[in-house]
């Protein structure tokens, strides 16, 4: 018999019990490689091997005696750093602290020119689901369809959203360290905002992913507000994610480690922000975001490619009950390993390489409450804990980075912000400049 073709399937058809398996081995074949292909595509035509570049970690709005800030028919423009590039890219937005649907109006993305300009000819509008004005459902986020348009690493983007009518910012992140500039009426095509308002909050935002290489993958900063970037110089990206970064980026092995941010200031291991109600600290609970065991899958095991995790998480639990948060949310030192060992056991159960740091040096810090003895001894208990136990897949020292050799307990004057717990740009770097890059080889 003269062997046909399968016009449908492209694969020959042979007479016989021994051909006939022969054909369905190879039609399965096929149709997996065409499931494949379909399960990597997508409108970009480039493949979904979606790489973190940038991200923020979103929480609820202040409440009083602090101000609110509510938008109006009012666009805002918001400005991200990226660390490594794509063909293509996503953008996440949230309104997941929402009490109520969130409206978005228009959105668009474009390289950026500085500041509130966009680059010529890169202005693309964002959809979502299709759509150029969609509503968020309350407590959910959103992710955008595929947008082609080139972003080099080490680049800024800006990410404009229009909001057409009375919308309180339910979901943001407060420290931003980054101007965002908001215009009156939907200002987003338009190519520079002069004169816009400017604050140093993001809003309804929490990341961005771009085309890239799967097997890479990307790093997530895990951390309070010394990940945060608290308080390096506006618009540098001068927080230790964005220095580690660049080191990545120059290493010709690594440019395609993305880099995410997840850090907020004032977080806790354990417990959520709940500050007490007196001035200063009042109504800034909600900014301070969910514990870090509340948050973990979100803010780290949903980011896209996320292949890495460095915590730097505990020092707000030592210092903040009695000064900022009640007494009964005081923690000893196992308290602490045992938030640790949590974070470690779930990293491990998404395929997550997870790296311990060791927490920086606070003696004699202006904030109020913070350093005593006894937090101090925790401190040292739990770094030694990191250090020795081998429970982390690796240790990152940053406390040997930045304390002072004559007083271990201080940090270094020239990498100190002045508070003597947060530091500055070039503590940043430092600490960035600590992290062993072959970890993420």
């Amino acid at each position: 018999m003269i062997p046909q073709p399968n016009k449908l399937t492209s694969v020959t058809v042979w007479s016989g019990v021994g051909h006939m398996r022969r054909f369905l081995t190879l039609l399965t074949a096929a149709l997996v490689t065409t499931l494949t292909l379909a399960g990597s595509a997508d409108a970009t035509g480039t493949g979904t091997a979606w790489v973190g570049t940038w991200g923020t970690a979103v929480t609820g709005a202040a409440t009083p005696p602090q101000p609110a800030t509510t938008f109006d028919n009012q666009t805002v423009r918001q400005v991200v750093h990226v660390s490594t590039g794509g063909a293509a890219l996503r953008v996440r937005l949230s309104n997941e602290y929402g009490a109520g649907p969130l409206t978005i109006g228009a959105a668009r993305v474009a390289r950026s020119a500085g500041g509130s300009a966009i680059a010529a000819g890169t202005d693309r509008p964002l959809t979502f689901g299709g759509r150029t004005e969609f509503t968020i459902p309350r407590g959910a986020p959103a992710l955008s369809d595929p947008v082609r348009l080139a972003v080099p690493a080490q680049t800024d983007l800006v990410i404009s959203i229009f909001l057409p009518r009375s919308t309180p910012a339910a979901t943001q992140h407060s420290s931003a360290f980054q101007r965002t500039f908001i215009a009156t009426g939907d200002a987003t095509r338009e190519a520079n905002l002069a004169g816009a308002q400017e604050t140093t909050s993001w809003y309804f935002l929490s990341g961005v992913s771009v085309t890239g290489n799967a097997r890479a993958g990307s790093v997530v900063a895990f951390g309070d507000s010394i990940t945060d970037g608290a308080v390096t110089t506006v618009d540098a990206n001068h927080r230790w994610p964005d220095f580690l970064a660049r080191r990545l980026h120059a290493d010709r092995a690594l440019r395609d480690v993305g880099v995410v941010n997840k850090g907020i200031g004032g977080n806790r291991l354990l417990y959520d922000g709940n500050t007490l109600p007196d001035p200063p600290f009042g109504g800034l609970g909600p900014i301070f975001g969910d514990s870090a065991l509340s948050r973990f899958d979100r803010d780290v095991a949903a980011q896209a490619g996320a292949r890495h995790v460095i915590v730097l998480l505990g020092i707000n639990d030592i210092g903040q009950p009695g000064s900022i948060s009640p007494e009964s949310e005081a923690v000893s030192t196992d308290d602490l390993i045992f938030g640790h060992r949590e974070l470690i056991a779930r990293a491990h159960e998404r395929g997550l390489r997870i790296y311990g740091a060791t927490l920086t040096p606070f003696q004699d810090t202006t904030i109020p409450g913070y350093y005593t003895p006894a937090n101090e001894t925790k401190r040292q208990a739990l770094n030694a804990w990191i250090r020795t136990s081998g429970e982390y897949d690796a240790v990152i020292d940053f406390d040997r980075a930045v304390r002072d050799p004559a007083q271990p307990g201080r940090m270094l004057p020239g990498f100190d912000s002045g508070d003597h717990l947060h530091p500055n740009d070039a503590g940043m770097k430092a600490m960035a400049d600590a992290i062993p890059l072959r970890l993420f080889r």
